[in-house]
């Protein structure tokens, strides 16, 4: 099933996805990083406001190519990053700042999968090595937070995008994993060549 999503997306309508749908996303996302991760879940814990709203976009995990032009920034390429390294953050991200929509590659583990049924969110994959491709979707970058102090790959950006995708759901609120199932495939086509190795032999 094809949707799409405008931020900032409803608990209710993070809920109504399924482990296999595409999506593309209107309005805002932030790009967080584990370095990002750990300064904004450092602020809350002091009681500290941070100067983003999480709940109101979508997260991807990213380190952007940017470029800028007098005082204006301008997008190059926005691959995803590999989403295991904020593993160690990502549940603790979801409860504190109620993030919808993850937008990363290569998956997650069982803590985040567990956040996400608990609080209403889905994790989604976009391709690798399509940097380009969801550069194009992003219309304007209108802030961009803790770049003195984390540089340009780990500072948290905000992108106004249109229709960004396609992203397919991997993790939804239901506790299924898409990454879950392809193992369980990738085991049984294992366990069928075995059994033709040792009939042959």
């Amino acid at each position: 099933m094809e949707r799409e999503l405008q931020t900032p997306i409803a608990e209710s309508d993070a809920r109504s996805l399924n482990v296999g749908d595409t999506v593309y996303v209107t309005g805002q996302l932030f790009t967080a990083r584990d370095d990002a991760h750990h300064v904004m879940l450092e602020a809350a814990a002091r009681g500290e406001e941070i100067p983003l709203r999480p709940r109101e976009m979508a997260l991807f995990h990213c380190g952007p190519v940017v470029a800028k032009e007098g005082d204006v920034w301008h997008v190059v390429s926005a691959g995803p990053t590999t989403s295991a390294r904020m593993e160690m953050f990502e549940a603790d991200f979801l409860d504190r700042f109620q993030t919808r929509l993850i937008v990363g590659k290569g998956g997650m583990g069982t803590r985040t999968l567990e956040a996400l049924e608990r609080v209403g969110a889905v994790y989604t994959h976009f391709t690798g090595g399509a940097g380009a491709l969801a550069a194009r979707a992003v219309r304007a970058v209108p802030a961009v937070y803790w770049l003195e102090e984390l540089g340009i790959p780990e500072a948290v950006w905000v992108f106004d995008v249109e229709r960004f995708g396609p992203l397919t759901v991997a993790m939804d609120a239901h506790g299924k994993s898409l990454y879950d199932e392809l193992s369980l495939v990738v085991e049984k086509n294992l366990e069928a060549i075995h059994a033709r190795i040792e009939e042959e032999e």
